[in-house]
């Protein structure tokens, strides 16, 4: 049984590795490190954890790099440059969460950090060149060689893996593709903030970030590096009052010569081997894919415009953070990419 450390325990990214590891056949929690609740059971933090894991918060200081096989930093933007080289030096593989390894040049980084609002310098510079982007439906072969992991955003993912196939396999006719996102309220995290005030989000839907979110860098990234026609996309992001879940719809011009059938059938096969891709041809609900590690899309051609428009749903709390961080230590440590992984999703 591999041992994981967790950083950033007691947020809902930490939260969430807690209740998949321990379903886990392979990999073990170890060790529970926050900033917050330190010297607490992790089920005082969480009392629906009692009876289930009963260790102890730690503080950074008291980390025991000895006993971990891998670490998951599930901290905000700019903790985890500040924690890698004590992890990488004594060869402990780190899958983190923020935007501080999805890049591989402190200019692109610089780029995500301003569109945050955050101070653009990286403190660690010299480990971008390795780092991986943690999506195992592209870079499966790179994550089980990686020692650092930058796990996805979650509108990044989403996206991505809703255009993948039509950028790849030249389904898009347009330079600019349209995206629109919903999200909710737990993508804020576990201290959303004023806005996320329960009396002032609940029935109230706002735009964001329109065509400025971080998560644009990585997705231009991505797509231009997968096909050869280059595209610039327009997202502009919602939050919904809703607690968890992921919905995006992605317009552009369709290639000639498609039809939804036929679109259809591509995405079936190119995502034929990712176990955890569903394509449909029905209209996917965000209760499709809730607590589990699915991604579930349609793609459609209209007919009467020429547009291919593509839905693609996710728990922001699993595929678009915890579940696909645990996917890529599965494929880091050797073990079967679903393990742990393989549940339904919860309804109603």
């Amino acid at each position: 049984m591999k041992k994981a450390l967790i950083v950033g325990a007691t947020g809902f990214g930490g939260l969430g590795l807690i209740e998949i590891l321990l379903r886990h056949p392979g990999i073990g929690i170890g060790q529970l490190v926050a900033r917050k609740d330190v010297g607490r059971k992790i089920y005082q933090v969480f009392p629906h954890l009692t009876g289930f894991c009963g260790l102890t918060v730690q503080e950074n200081s008291e980390i025991n790099y000895s006993d971990a096989d891998i670490a998951f930093f599930s901290t905000p933007d700019r903790a985890g440059m500040t924690l890698i080289r004590d992890f990488i030096s004594r060869g402990i593989p780190v899958i983190d969460f923020s935007g501080d390894f999805r890049f591989h040049s402190t200019k692109d980084y610089s780029v995500y950090a301003k569109n945050k609002g955050m101070e653009d310098t990286h403190l660690a510079p010299e480990v971008l060149a390795g780092a991986v982007y943690g999506l195992p439906e592209l870079y499966a072969g790179e994550i089980k060689k990686a020692r650092i992991v930058g796990n996805p955003g979650c509108f990044a993912i989403s996206m991505i893996l809703g255009l993948l196939p039509a950028v790849q396999l030249g389904l898009v006719a347009s330079e600019v593709i349209v995206c629109d996102g919903k999200t909710g309220v737990s993508g804020a995290g576990k201290n959303p903030g004023e806005a996320n005030f329960y009396p002032q989000r609940y029935e109230d839907v706002n735009t964001y970030r329109e065509g400025t979110h971080q998560h644009l860098v990585e997705v231009e990234n991505l797509l231009n590096g997968a096909g050869d026609t280059k595209h610039k996309i327009l997202f502009v992001p919602q939050i919904v009052p809703l607690n968890r879940g992921i919905l995006i719809t992605a317009y552009a011009d369709a290639a000639p010569g498609l039809d939804t059938k036929k679109v259809t059938e591509m995405y079936r096969e190119f995502y034929a081997s990712s176990p955890f891709v569903i394509v449909t041809d029905k209209s996917p609900h965000t209760t499709d894919v809730r607590g589990s590690n699915r991604c579930e899309i349609r793609a459609m051609v209209d007919g009467r415009t020429g547009k291919l428009f593509i839905t693609s749903v996710i728990d922001n709390l699993v595929k678009g953070q915890s579940g696909n961080a645990v996917q890529c230590a599965n494929l880091m440590l050797g073990l079967d990419e679903a393990a742990g992984l393989m549940v339904p999703p919860f309804y109603p």
